[in-house]
């Protein structure tokens, strides 16, 4: 189905321009909820929101960015909580305080998956506005990080971050179901910050246009490989030891693809095996042949580590982005923060 979708999406043309009704509608919907939300804008969250989605449907590398700003922003001396919606979860009530030993089935894969990374708080409500005066009320921290948020126009922000697949880019430039947009690209008009991940730009730089769009504030983004870790064990090897390994790959993320060219990149001999976004692994989905290792993304792990065997490894890998983006990031926050105060 991923294949299928890039063909009709982010290939030549738009072959499916026949549902160009159905698109109408989708934006109809949107605007709807936009202006609904609008009332909104004069609410004040007591505490700098920050808020990284993306205008385009599927993986665009939020999450790793998301670990990233954690990072910086406690070395600047925050305390940061992450919102997130919970997608795959259900539980049987919200707000949900997740952590690192969270159920999955329950808190979603990426929560479960930012937890256990960051260390910090991480909240979980389909609805964030209530999620984020949870969080405040329970004095967990005093920065909001939300997570894959841009089009949650009801919680109130200071800072919005539009994230690319620097490959993928736009598409054909139509929105759903058309192409891939959630929102027309005069959308980007409104957001802080644009990142661009991958792609043929040089990572961690500063640049004046992506595919047609110019911004003030455009920069690039890499996502490094950081380390192979056994599932069960908790074995670290260096990533030179995929040199010649065979690997079954298995992902069930926005866009497997990159995840199988980035193992081949470090010389595994990969056989990819794509899954749905937010798929719920079984023990059939990690058979593999003798000497050959099962290889997954962190956001994957979470949810095979009771069933696993031995020869599963988790492949991490973090974001790199430009001091300059930290720097004008962290002077919009202050100056936000400044204008709350008064």
């Amino acid at each position: 189905m991923s294949s299928l979708i890039d063909r009709l999406w982010y290939g030549k043309g738009r072959p499916l321009r026949f549902l160009a009704p159905l698109s109408w509608i989708y934006q109809a919907v949107a605007a709807s909820r936009r202006r609904k939300a609008w009332e909104f804008r004069n609410e004040v969250v007591p505490v700098p929101v920050v808020v990284v989605g993306n205008i385009t449907a599927g993986g665009t590398g939020k999450s790793p960015l998301t670990a990233l700003l954690v990072t910086e922003f406690r070395a600047a001396g925050w305390r940061p909580v992450v919102l997130s919606r919970g997608y795959g979860g259900n539980s049987a009530q919200y707000p949900l305080l997740v952590d690192g030993h969270s159920d999955p089935a329950q808190a979603g894969d990426e929560p479960v998956m930012l937890a256990r990374t960051t260390g910090v708080p991480v909240v979980v409500d389909p609805q964030r506005r209530r999620g984020a005066a949870w969080a405040l009320k329970q004095g967990l921290g005093d920065i909001l990080i939300c997570d894959d948020g841009l089009q949650h126009y009801a919680l109130p922000r200071d800072v919005e971050i539009a994230v690319f697949d620097g490959a993928r880019g736009m598409g054909n430039g139509s929105v759903i179901p058309v192409g891939p947009l959630r929102e027309p690209a005069s959308r980007l008009s409104s957001v802080d910050f644009v990142v661009v991940n991958g792609g043929e730009f040089e990572a961690g730089s500063r640049i004046e246009s992506f595919q047609g769009i110019e911004h003030p504030q455009i920069y690039t983004m890499a996502l490094e490989p950081s380390s192979l870790t056994n599932l069960i064990t908790g074995e670290s090897r260096p990533l030179s030891d995929l040199e010649g390994q065979s690997v079954r790959a298995v992902a069930g993320i926005g866009n497997p693809g990159r995840f199988f060219d980035t193992l081949r990149g470090l010389g595994a001999v990969v056989e990819g095996v794509p899954f749905p976004d937010h798929h719920d692994f079984k023990a059939g989905d990690l058979e593999a042949e003798n000497g050959q290792w099962i290889v997954m993304t962190a956001k994957d792990a979470v949810k095979c580590q009771g069933f696993a065997s031995d020869n599963a490894w988790v492949f991490s890998v973090q974001a790199r982005l430009a001091p300059e983006f930290i720097a004008s990031l962290l002077a919009r926050i202050r100056q936000r923060t400044e204008q709350i105060i008064s």
